[in-house]
């Protein structure tokens, strides 16, 4: 148990020149129940010290002016009997060298731990009470850091300073070792953090990814909506429009130019035809992207269109390899048949349609080539339009919208004069062959 009626008679100065730090300090000791005066510097504490003796003084190292080693020599030189703690950051051991040749009796270690300042306290009174067995020692000069000290300090001064500074020692080791585990929580948790976040990110990913498809989807449908009123709303208005002045005129002509008015019944029936094309483009264009891609054998589809091949006038050559497979929309067997009929039909003079296979790089190529007349410079990408297709069919239309759903793309890059050449592009992911047979 603490004797708190002699620390009350017990008398304490505080050198520091911080305002904020003196009044800690101050606060902390008089808790303990100690008398403290305060002083601002060096030179106002040996004025102090002179005018009223205080039983023992704490003094900070860094100040203006005079130092705390200066203050403690001189507090020795002068009232030796008087304890003398300096109060230090403790960043260097040649500060607790420098202390002990300046006449220090303990040290205090910044932040100010009340519970140290208390047992440095009642150590340097321990110390200052009892008899040194050895008398005064004469002075040891100590070599440290490429400097010398001379330590004229009682062995019981020594061991006290070192088990000062070797508490603080193990005090700061454990608040380290403290703070290393707390790091280390910290940096687990962290990292449960980052993993949550890129779980976050590729699920944000993915659902971006997935929102982008349903977008195209959407703009995919709005445009085939829109095309589809078109159709129905502008383009076979203007069939019925026409197909009603056609037979008008016939029902004019019928007796007075009756040849004529067979004519515009004809013609009335050319008009007929035109709006049944319609109406069927509408229902084969409503099936585009209605069912899910699938992989599907491309020779195997060259095969299915020969139906549509007169042996009479075009021969078919399947030259596309075995096992080559791509991933299309099943309206794909429409594409493959409707350039066969487009090379018969706009051919003129083609006698031969060939099916081969093509990689470039990362991309595979089929290509569909005939003989024939080819394909005017001016009319290569006009012959993929529905406006283009109202007048000469609709299937190179349609084959564009089919392969589009995948990613897969078409062109006509054949030479006009020596016959047409269409090149489906099949970008990668969309289609599987065997190296070794491609071209």
């Amino acid at each position: 148990m603490r004797d708190t009626d002699n620390r009350t008679t017990m008398s304490v100065l505080v050198v520091e020149d911080s305002r904020t730090q003196a009044e800690l300090i101050r606060h902390i000791l008089e808790k303990e129940g100690y008398d403290v005066a305060l002083a601002a510097d060096g030179a106002r504490a040996l004025q102090r010290i002179a005018d009223n003796r205080p039983d023992i003084v704490l003094s900070d190292i860094m100040m203006p002016g005079m130092d705390g080693y200066e203050l403690c020599r001189r507090i020795k030189r002068d009232f030796p009997d008087i304890p003398v703690i300096l109060v230090t950051n403790l960043f260097d051991p040649a500060d607790v060298m420098r202390g002990l040749a300046s006449g220090a009796d303990s040290f205090i270690v910044k932040p100010v731990d009340p519970r140290h300042v208390r047992s440095q306290i009642e150590a340097v009174q321990r110390a200052a009470e009892g008899s040194d067995p050895d008398g005064t020692p004469a002075g040891l000069d100590v070599s440290f850091s490429g400097n010398t000290y001379t330590i004229t300090a009682r062995r019981r001064t020594i061991l006290n300073t070192l088990l000062s500074t070797y508490t603080v020692a193990v005090a700061k080791n454990t608040e380290l070792q403290e703070a290393q585990e707390q790091l280390h929580s910290l940096n687990d948790r962290l990292q449960e953090a980052v993993d949550d976040l890129s779980r976050s990110n590729e699920r944000l990913a993915a659902e971006n990814q997935e929102r982008r498809r349903v977008e195209k989807a959407l703009a995919d449908a709005n445009r085939k909506l829109q095309l589809m009123a078109s159709i129905t709303r502008h383009d076979l208005l203007n069939q019925l429009a026409a197909l009603g002045g056609y037979l008008d005129l016939a029902q004019m002509m019928r007796e007075r130019e009756p040849a004529n008015a067979w004519k515009q019944v004809a013609s009335a029936g050319e008009i007929v035809n035109r709006i049944s094309n319609t109406i069927r483009f509408t229902a084969e264009y409503q099936k585009v992207g209605s069912a899910s891609p699938a992989w599907q054998d491309i020779r195997s589809l060259v095969e299915k269109s020969e139906r549509y091949v007169s042996a009479e006038t075009v021969t078919l050559v399947n030259a596309v390899p075995a096992g080559a497979e791509v991933y299309a929309d099943p309206l794909i067997e429409k594409v493959f048949s409707n350039l066969i009929e487009n090379a018969v039909r706009y051919g003129k003079t083609a006698t031969t349609v060939t099916f081969s296979l093509r990689r470039s790089g990362d991309t595979c190529t089929i290509l569909c080539e005939d003989d024939g007349v080819g394909v005017p410079y001016d009319e290569k990408e006009k012959i993929f339009t529905y406006a283009y297709g109202m007048n000469t069919g609709l299937g190179l239309f349609l084959a564009r919208e089919i392969l589009a759903i995948t990613g897969i793309a078409i062109r006509e890059t054949g030479e006009p004069g020596r016959g047409a050449r269409f090149e489906i592009l099949c970008p990668v992911g969309v289609i599987r062959a065997p190296e070794r047979h491609t071209g």
